[in-house]
Parts: C-alpha cells; structure tokens; sequence
C-alpha cells in the first residue's frame, strides 16, 4: 500500500507526502478490536507538497481551509474491521476531497429571463393557491 495516490490525470500525490496512523478502534471487531489497530489516519500537506502547480495549489488550500488542522488534511477511517480495507478507504477519501478541490471553478452562470409560459405558470399557481385560502375564510 506504499504506491502513490493519483487524484487525477495531472495530479499524483507521491507516496512519501503521505503520513499514516494506526490506532484501536471503536467500530465492530469483537475481541479482537482491543488488541488490533484497525483505524487510519491518512494525513497529507498540502501547502508543502510538490504534486500541485502553485495556482492549483492556491485554489486547493482556498477550498481546504475548513478541513485543514495545523496545515495538515487528515482523514480517518474505522468503517471496516480490516486494516488494510480501511487504509483503502482512507486513500478513497483523500483523493475525494483533493480531486474536489483543485477541479476548476465552474462557469459564471449567464443569467436569463424567465419564459413567459413558466411566469404564467408561476402566476395561475399563485392565484390557485389564493382561491384556495380565500375558501378556508368562511363568511367573516
């Protein structure tokens, strides 16, 4: 499970920026969950790290800023009662979060005008739903 993590096409985390972390956990296992280290930590620098272009890189810390503790974005994972299954797991999520974070951003939306069926539409629902409480009144 030493082998890089490609996030995408022009993005691959070396194998070496990666930090691992093993520790109990406290998901299924039964007697065994107290003597195994089932659960990851998967912990990944991305300011320092040489797989990101800096403008990427940039955008990339922008996105990470809220998952980010002491530079580091860290992802855990105890879903499975095998260590290498969850290790798995870990490189999944990690590569998740990164490839969401450097993808570009999206078009500026071109604003438009609403057709003139939807406006009639929108108003015959409005006047239908008028009718509707002015019949719940009573005579008043």
């Amino acid at each position: 499970m030493n082998s890089d993590l490609v996030v995408t096409p022009a993005v691959t985390i070396p194998a070496g920026e990666l930090r691992w972390r093993f520790s109990h956990s406290s998901g299924p296992g039964g007697q065994g969950v107290n003597t195994s280290d089932s659960r990851v930590e998967l912990s990944w620098d991305p300011e320092s790290s040489v797989a990101l272009p800096p403008d990427v890189r940039d955008r990339a810390l922008l996105r990470l800023a809220p998952r980010l503790a002491g530079g580091l974005l860290t992802v855990t994972s105890s879903q499975f009662r095998s260590q290498l299954r969850n290790r798995e797991a870990a490189r999944t999520r990690l590569a998740t979060l990164v490839r969401d974070a450097v993808a570009p951003p999206a078009p500026p939306r071109r604003p438009t005008r609403p057709t003139r069926g939807s406006q009639l539409r929108r108003l015959e629902g409005k006047r239908r739903r008028s009718e509707i409480k002015r019949l719940r009144r009573g005579d008043q």
